[in-house]
């Protein structure tokens, strides 16, 4: 005996299996309840006093927390926002990235007018400020200098693109190239019947589920979970949604991941 105090090692070099174990479970929850955290408040971005009275009239039938919530955008994320529209999502997301991530729009040349305008007075309005425009085709969405993102959001247009001048496949490809590893994609549209695969997006502006899933999957995605928030199986999906008519909608949200 030398008097001397047992030698103590620290916890996450027992060997221990039971406690290895233990320490392993504490530390996944540790991260995850950091991640947590780090998620900005997104009912208090749905309410900024400086949202337009437009986008508060859209949040009555997108309830888009929910949308938020399952996308988990926080700060200092890149985004890309695929088929923004006049932006009302691609704002959401800027707001929910701030102040140190951006969000890319991207819109075809071809958008409509209206769309355009309204697009564009978001890029001079303070919430618009880390908005980046991409007027590209949708098989070709980004420059060769924006890559490694964290996540693509893909919102009531991927249909749009079954009837237009696109390859998909190739679509698929780049958006896969330019996540970064780990990185999400997002895809929500408007459910067709079964059968009825990519067929009806010009008549009634709606794709089959299974048929959308089959073409992201097939580029080396994978699907890690399904929202169900908008969902509405009284629909019969055999009309279109264009314009509204006032009846209810399935419309399905997915989340595909891109390998570690």
């Amino acid at each position: 005996m030398t008097g001397q105090a047992p030698l103590r090692r620290p916890l996450c070099f027992m060997t221990g299996s039971l406690t290895f174990a233990v320490v392993l479970a504490a530390c996944v929850l540790m991260t995850a309840a950091t991640a947590q955290d780090s998620l900005p408040n997104y009912s208090a971005i749905i309410a900024s006093p400086d949202r337009t009275d437009a986008d508060l009239q859209t949040d009555k039938r997108r309830d888009p927390a929910k949308l938020l919530a399952f996308t988990a955008a926080r700060p200092g994320m890149k985004v890309l926002d695929m088929g923004a529209g006049g932006g009302y999502s691609t704002e959401l997301m800027a707001r929910a990235v701030a102040p140190s991530g951006v969000v890319y729009g991207q819109n075809p040349s071809d958008l409509g007018e209206r769309a355009k305008m309204r697009f564009e007075g978001r890029l001079k309005a303070p919430a618009g400020k880390n908005i980046v425009s991409l007027v590209r085709p949708f098989d070709d969405p980004v420059p060769s200098d924006v890559h490694d993102l964290d996540l693509i959001t893909f919102l009531f247009f991927y249909h749009d693109t079954t009837y237009m001048t696109v390859d998909r496949a190739e679509m698929n490809r780049k958006l896969y190239a330019v996540l970064k590893p780990g990185g999400f994609l997002v895809i929500a549209d408007h459910s067709a019947r079964a059968g009825d695969g990519a067929s009806v997006g010009k008549t009634f502006h709606r794709i089959e589920e299974s048929a959308l899933r089959r073409e992201v999957e097939a580029v080396g995605f994978k699907l890690v979970a399904e929202g169900d928030f908008w969902r509405h199986p009284e629909d019969p999906r055999d009309f279109s949604i264009q314009p509204p008519s006032g009846r209810a909608v399935d419309e399905f949200v997915l989340k595909f991941q891109k390998s570690m």
